[in-house]
């Protein structure tokens, strides 16, 4: 097929939120820079202090590490380019930046998604197999599985990304999003972008529906497990142990659950602003939040943050004590 209408693209040009009046531009630009702020402490601590307290190496705080890591990276490749457009004015990102940035958009998110499931592996094992978890979940095994976890978007990835390459381009390069994802460059493609659009849509059932899947057998399963405890304290103290990872696998899927449903059904957002504020909510929201959950709701961490508290309280009233 000859497209005559094929135009070269060197750049494209990213509007972020297009129909946002000037006059607050500031204010978003204020929002998503603390957005990022948050995102970066929070997850950097959370790598941090896994790594400088000894307690706390174990699986499923491996586990977190490798989830604040996606959050980390995602954050960082996708918040810089939209900040730069409303400090500096600056739309542009070049035609094969732009394919980075959408493999990694993509790459990480999958990564996440099978990270949550290996975590969801990690809380099936010990709570249905308390007595083996030691010898079967062990940091090798959790290494291992995070590290595939990674492995198999990164290499499938490669073969979305180069057959959104071999797409022609007509006229259109600008991008209504804040960063560059699939859909969104697909959609600028000439006429016939339906291989595309398939091989997009098997990644992202394969990538979220597959580790869905097993998630929620698995949670079925331990609830199946733990109403079988006699005792409702006991029942209890073992659903605790699951709740920071109910509630960042809650985070990350229910929101897309939702966009996914609703697209499905036919609703669309007519105002491009909802499309692109409903895209952040669900890709970053849960990047700030993931490191408050990890310290409020696991009970290791909040214990080892009050200790290095605690001692740090008394090494000053100790200091403050001594001075002549």
């Amino acid at each position: 097929i000859m497209f005559s209408n094929v135009t070269k693209i060197n750049d494209f040009f990213i509007t972020g939120f297009p129909e946002l009046l000037p006059e607050y531009h500031s204010l978003v630009s204020t929002l998503l820079f603390l957005l990022y702020l948050v995102i970066a402490v929070g997850n950097i601590f959370i790598l941090v202090f896994v790594i400088w307290e000894k307690r706390l190496h174990k699986p499923s705080y491996l586990i977190f590490c490798h989830l604040a890591l996606t959050d980390l990276m995602f954050g960082t490749l996708t918040l810089p380019k939209i900040l730069s457009k409303y400090w500096f004015n600056d739309s542009v990102i070049s035609f094969y930046g732009c394919f980075a940035q959408m493999y990694f958009v993509h790459f990480l998110g999958a990564a996440h998604s099978f990270i949550l499931m290996v975590m969801a592996l990690d809380r099936f094992t010990a709570i249905c197999a308390p007595l083996r978890y030691t010898s079967l979940f062990t940091n090798a095994v959790a290494s291992v599985l995070c590290g595939l976890s990674w492995l198999v978007p990164a290499s499938w990835m490669v073969f979305v990304v180069l057959d959104a390459l071999s797409l022609p381009f007509c006229n259109s390069n600008i991008i209504v999003q804040c960063y560059c994802d699939h859909l969104s460059i697909i959609n600028l493609g000439c006429e016939n972008v339906r291989q595309s659009t398939v091989y997009g849509f098997i990644g992202a059932m394969v990538s979220l529906l597959l580790p869905l899947a097993f998630i929620i057998l698995s949670y079925f399963v331990i609830i199946v497990a733990v109403l079988r405890i006699s005792s409702s304290e006991g029942r209890l103290r073992t659903l605790s142990t699951c709740t920071p990872q109910l509630l960042i696998t809650g985070l990350y899927y229910l929101p897309r659950c939702f966009v996914y449903l609703a697209n499905f059904l036919g609703f669309t957002f007519v105002n491009p602003d909802a499309r692109v504020i409903i895209a952040l909510l669900y890709s970053l929201i849960p990047a700030a939040v993931n490191p408050l959950i990890y310290c409020l709701k696991t009970a290791d961490i909040k214990e080892a943050l009050m200790k290095r508290f605690k001692n740090r309280k008394i090494n000053l009233a100790f200091k403050s004590n001594t001075k002549p």
